[in-house]
């Protein structure tokens, strides 16, 4: 088959299936409210947990940065990309996470795949959540290394399969996980993992993007919130969620880090972050230690709303974070509660088949410091009511 024909087919079954995303555009800065096709919006898919991406600090801070350094980067860092603000905001971060060093990349994403690859070799095992991110298995799948996936959070699993292949390996066994689940917003459990690496001689990587900025006194991350600083091996993270930015990082030992500016291919070879991000990165570093009231804001507001639901029957869930996925089971469901969310002006996100299991489906709604009371309870009372009339609906139709 022709390939344009058969991207077509697929594209046209997936619109067939309800599984076709159709892109939103938005018209405004990220906020709690948004403009699509001049109307306004309540936003509940947003990863801005803390509101940075369109603060006064932020806006304010990129574009002293841009004074500074200019906009483009010019070079990958082991060229003539390197500026000196790079370093300075490494450096912050690694004192901010309590570990010896830093790198900064440019995402989250680049992150995981110009980690896993380059540290690991045909030598190696990697374990695997099986509901990791789609960069940390894309970073397992770049490297030679062998694989096993455990069930979601399951320690006995996870010691089965290290009981069963600690003898055989003949390199380094890598645990691998998110410490914050983005489809359940659930918590790994870390010191439980942390506890089975150093038996078996593990080294622990974790993924802290949905962690960092909601979790810890100021926002240290998932890893800081068990007291396990120092303990944990590898720490991944991202700019682009609760720091308002666009970027990722790796935190590790001295040796790692230089290890990784010498061989991983995401730093030799795409141009660096731009030097402005740096720049605002360590403004709202400061804001973070200098005070918690945005963190304390979202979690007044979590708190607020997922008790709603709980208290009036309605499942999230395992969530322990601001990621609150409403539970509606049914993929159809999810998909037409979404759009007539849309027809009320409020913009969410369905989770369904296959990024979860079918009869797992969900609404999901991220929360932030931004959110007012009354805009939570225009959600809790139009995504509950709305969602009981389809259900009537689809069994009177049976």
């Amino acid at each position: 088959m022709n390939l344009y024909s058969r991207l077509q087919e697929e594209l046209n079954l997936a619109k067939t299936n309800k599984v076709y995303n159709v892109i939103k555009i938005l018209a405004t800065a990220q906020s709690d409210v948004v403009k699509i096709n001049d109307q306004q919006f309540l936003n509940m898919c947003s990863n801005n947990y803390l509101g940075f991406a369109n603060d006064a600090i932020t806006v304010k801070a990129v574009k002293e940065g841009i004074d500074l350094f200019g906009v483009g980067p010019g070079a990958v860092r082991t060229i003539s990309g390197s500026y000196s603000i790079h370093e300075e905001f490494e450096q912050r971060l690694a004192k901010f996470k309590k570990v010896e060093s830093t790198i900064v990349v440019q995402s989250g994403f680049q992150a995981n795949t110009g980690l896993i690859p380059t540290i690991t070799t045909e030598e190696d095992l990697i374990i695997s959540d099986e509901l990791n991110h789609a960069s940390i298995i894309d970073g397992i799948r770049l490297s030679k290394a062998s694989r096993e996936v455990y069930k979601h959070c399951d320690m006995e699993d996870l010691h089965r399969i290290l009981a069963k292949n600690a003898d055989k390996v003949k390199g380094n066994i890598f645990i691998i996980t998110d410490a914050v689940f983005s489809m359940d917003g659930d918590i790994a459990p870390l010191p439980e993992i942390n506890r089975l690496a150093k038996k078996y001689h593990a080294y622990t990587i974790a993924d802290d993007a949905h962690g960092e900025g909601v979790l810890g006194n100021n926002g240290e991350g998932t890893i800081a919130h068990f007291g396990l600083e120092g303990k944990i091996d590898i720490e991944i993270g991202t700019l682009s969620k609760a720091f308002g930015l666009v970027g990722g990082f790796i935190c590790g030992k001295a040796s790692l880090i230089e290890y990784l500016k010498q061989r991983s291919r995401v730093f030799l070879f795409s141009s660096s972050l731009p030097a402005s991000f740096c720049y605002a990165g360590i403004k709202i570093l400061d804001e973070l230690e200098k005070s918690n009231h945005r963190i304390q804001a979202l979690w007044d507001n979590t708190r607020y709303l997922q008790n709603k639901f709980i208290a009036n029957g309605y499942s999230i869930g395992t969530t322990k974070t601001p990621i609150t996925p409403f539970m509606v089971q049914e993929e159809t469901i999810a998909t037409d509660l979404t759009k007539v969310l849309f027809e009320h002006n409020i913009l969410v996100s369905p989770i369904i088949y296959p990024t979860v299991p079918k009869g797992k489906a969900r609404i999901r709604l991220m929360i932030s410091s931004l959110h007012t009371k009354e805009e939570l309870d225009r959600v809790y009372q139009i995504i509950t009511s709305e969602y009981q009339k389809l259900k009537i609906n689809k069994e009177e139709n049976k």
